[in-house]
C-alpha cells in the first residue's frame, strides 16, 4: 500500500500550490466574517477531510463561535461513494443556532446535503456552508455551498484534508492524481 501512496503522490498534478490555498482560505474567512458577524454561529467541522480547513479557518474568524464536529462518510478509505454511514453526531444542541458547516470538498454534495439535512431536522434556524473546493462537475449538484474557497476541475483529489484512500491529507497543496 505505501509503495502505491508514494507513486499517485510522485506522479500527481499540482492543481493549487500551498500559497494559492492559503489565499483562498483567508477570502472564505472574509466572506464568513462579514455574512456571520452578528449570529454567533456553531462551527460543524466535518470529519476527517473538513480539519485542516475548519482549523485554518477558525484562526481567522473574529465573532463569537462556539465548535463541534460530525461525521457522515460515503467513502469509508475508498476512493467512490456508497451509502452514507453516521460515524459521530455533534453534541451541542442546534436548536434555534446558526450553523456554519466546514468541509474539504463539495463533490456529488450528498454528504453535505445529509449534513444539511441532519441540522435542519434539529431544529437549526439557519444553515450555511463552507468548502475548501467545489468540484466542478458537468451535471447540477442537490446543493451550492455559501463560501468556497477554490474550483477545481472534476479530477481524483487529495491535499488539504482530502484523502487517497485514506492517505495523503496532509499534501501542502491541492493534487490530482493521474489519469
Amino acid at each position: 500500500m505505501l509503495e502505491e501512496i508514494k507513486h499517485v503522490r510522485e506522479t500527481a498534478d499540482l492543481l493549487h500550490s500551498e500559497q494559492q490555498v492559503e489565499a483562498a482560505i483567508d477570502k472564505m474567512a472574509q466572506e464568513i466574517n462579514t455574512a456571520l458577524s452578528d449570529r454567533n454561529p456553531l462551527l460543524l467541522c466535518v470529519l476527517n477531510g473538513g480539519i485542516p480547513t475548519f482549523g485554518k479557518l477558525l484562526t481567522r474568524l473574529t465573532m463569537p463561535l462556539t465548535i463541534d464536529a460530525i461525521n457522515a462518510s460515503r467513502y469509508q478509505n475508498q476512493t467512490s461513494g456508497g451509502s452514507i454511514e453516521w460515524l459521530l453526531k455533534p453534541e451541542t444542541p442546534l436548536k434555534g443556532r446558526t450553523v456554519l458547516i466546514i468541509d474539504d470538498i463539495l463533490d456529488e454534495g450528498i454528504t453535505l446535503q445529509a449534513i444539511y439535512q441532519y441540522c435542519r431536522g434539529q431544529g437549526a434556524a439557519a444553515v450555511y456552508s463552507a468548502v475548501l473546493v467545489d468540484k466542478i462537475l458537468d451535471h447540477e449538484k442537490p446543493l451550492t455551498a455559501d463560501f468556497v474557497g477554490l474550483s477545481v476541475e472534476n479530477r481524483y483529489l487529495f491535499g488539504y484534508g482530502m484523502d487517497y484512500k485514506g492517505y495523503l491529507r496532509n499534501a501542502p497543496g491541492i493534487f490530482a492524481c493521474k489519469e
